[in-house]
């Protein structure tokens, strides 16, 4: 072993090594998807197949190659063989690919679900495609040309890979371009570019200017419902995390995921919602923007004040309850609370979980202490995967067997269903506590109050053999899209702004997106203001003498 790494290798050898190395093993699943659609690998399709492979590692050959100096091409082809490996993994495992917005969700995840997708086969083919390849470049025995002699031969080699690639892309064009144009999800599965993309844009964002806050909704004031009223309003707006209207038995489903929800008087649920992204760090800052799904992009949402701002401005108290990672910047000029680290006294908590329970915690006691009407956001846990099974107490499970794995490959598609199943089960019942706890303030504080409820974004359980969430929006399946939205309201509540219960009913199976819920939410309050759209407030129909 020893003579091995003794033998001097060539500079650029050892490039084509690794370029040959990241092209084939690295991205097993973009040379899977591509011979899939190019019709499967067959004498017709294996010149595109075969073309199109050199001219990935002539590609990768020519900008390693520029990293092929002393000091700089082991860190960098070492850093590289290691990333790849691992989103290697995450690609085949789960079928998801790599974005923006996939490394944003990676760098805003916190740790304990970070710690939910390490397993003994992440381990292994880490180990075998990252550590060994690592281990054998750190300590090869390098030979790099020096002077200009050896910048005319780096500038050759990779000149020269860059002509030929160009020449082979030409040459399969034709047939390569459609291909290319009908799944342009392939982009973003081939290894490493697809991640170096992804990281650029996402610290570009993060490192650009201090943003300044735009002013919105500063004109918001209470409208004429509100005149003649003494009695207190709380409103509830419950983030669902993960949960996909597929699996709403509300919605058509055939296991009954939402008995306590189907007995709910005056509950009104909306059966075609589409989000505005396939992750929370997308969806749950365009939900409270101003900006429709078209419209919205992080840096407008980050410099512009949204609901909550525009509701605080209309004179409510507004709070921020979190069982989850965060508030992606919605909640920064509000009250925040962060329930989701454990508390060995509280109930709701188990291990280094917390329920969604615990955001119910003292729910009465928000409106009898606060001065003013209060609008409070549950931000839950829900569904996220892919530790299901350690989304609910264990009395919510009620379809099995579950996959109490975080690593699928060692679970069945039911199994991993079941125990998504049962994350809807929970959630069923703490809405339908939710809906219960707020029927009772309205009895007992003489108050009025309501709940709204939407997903942030939907999960792919293994459809075309795809897991998780978080594709891009464009080619994203309808499973991470079509999200659960409902609303009840207390009858002094309806009455008090005239809201017509059998109108919003009629609408329940309109198409509906997150689009709606920014003015909706104002519409349904009452609260005047310029930046209020009619058109997409699902109550400005639905309110009597309006």
């Amino acid at each position: 072993m020893d003579k091995l790494f003794a033998r001097r290798i060539d500079a650029s050898l050892l490039i084509l090594v690794v370029a040959l190395l990241l092209a084939s093993l690295g991205n097993v699943t973009f040379w899977t998807v591509l011979a899939h659609a190019a019709g499967g690998v067959s004498l017709a399709s294996l010149p595109m197949l075969a073309g199109t492979f050199l001219i990935v590692v002539l590609f990768f050959n020519a900008c390693l190659t520029l990293a092929s100096f002393r000091y700089l091409a082991k860190p960098v082809l070492i850093a590289l063989v290691m990333a790849a490996s691992a989103a290697g993994y995450f690609i085949a495992t789960y079928g998801i690919v790599i974005d923006k917005a996939m490394i944003q969700n990676v760098f805003e995840t916190d740790t304990r679900e970070a710690t939910e997708l390490i397993s003994w086969q992440m381990a292994a083919r880490i180990g075998l495609l990252g550590v060994l390849p690592s281990l054998w470049i750190a300590r090869a025995n390098i030979q790099f040309p020096s002077g200009l002699k050896g910048l005319l031969k780096r500038s050759s080699n990779a000149g020269g890979s860059l002509l030929l690639a160009f020449v082979l892309l030409a040459l399969l064009f034709k047939s390569l371009a459609p291909t290319l144009h009908e799944h342009r999800e392939l982009r973003f599965l081939l290894t490493p570019t697809n991640f170096i993309q992804a990281v650029h844009g996402y610290l570009r964002s993060r490192w650009a200017a201090d943003v300044v806050v735009a002013p919105l909704g500063r004109d918001a004031v209470k409208g004429a419902a509100w005149a003649g009223h003494h009695r207190k309003t709380l409103t509830v707006i419950v983030v669902g995390e993960t949960a996909r209207a597929a699996n709403f038995s509300l919605d058509g489903y055939a296991r009954d995921t939402n008995p306590l929800l189907a007995r709910q008087a005056g509950l009104i649920n909306f059966s075609r919602v589409s989000s505005c992204g396939t992750a929370t760090a997308v969806s749950v800052p365009c939900v409270f923007s101003a900006f429709g799904r078209n419209d919205y992009s992080q840096s407008k949402a980050a410099s512009h004040e949204g609901l909550l701002d525009v509701l605080s401005h209309a004179g409510f108290a507004v709070l921020w309850r979190d069982n989850n990672s965060g508030c992606k910047g919605v909640c920064n000029r509000v009250t925040y609370e962060d329930l989701s680290r454990p508390d060995g006294k509280n109930p709701h908590c188990s291990g280094d979980e917390c329920y969604d329970e615990r955001l119910l915690d003292g729910l009465p006691g928000l409106l009898a202490n606060s001065s003013t009407d209060m609008v409070v956001v549950l931000h839950q846990k829900g569904s996220h995967g892919p530790a299901y099974a350690s989304r609910y107490p264990r009395g919510f499970g009620r379809f099995g067997p579950v996959c109490a794995s975080s690593d699928f490959d060692t679970c069945s598609r039911e199994s991993i269903r079941a125990a998504y199943d049962n994350t809807i089960l929970y959630t069923d019942y703490f809405l339908s506590k939710t809906i219960d706890g707020l029927r009772a303030i309205a009895a007992a504080q003489d108050a009025d109050t309501a709940m709204l409820y939407f997903s942030d974004h939907g999960e792919s359980l293994g459809e075309n053999n795809v897991y998780l969430h978080g594709a891009p929006y464009m080619f994203a399946p309808r499973e991470q899209t079509e999200v659960p939205m409902m609303l009840w309201m207390s009858d002094g509540f309806s009455e008090r702004f005239r809201i017509d219960r059998r109108c919003l009913a009629a609408r329940r199976n309109e198409p509906l997106s997150h689009d709606n819920v920014f003015h909706s939410v104002l519409g349904m309050l009452d609260v005047n203001t310029a930046v209020l759209n009619p058109r997409l407030d699902l109550f400005h129909a639905c309110v009597r003498g309006a």
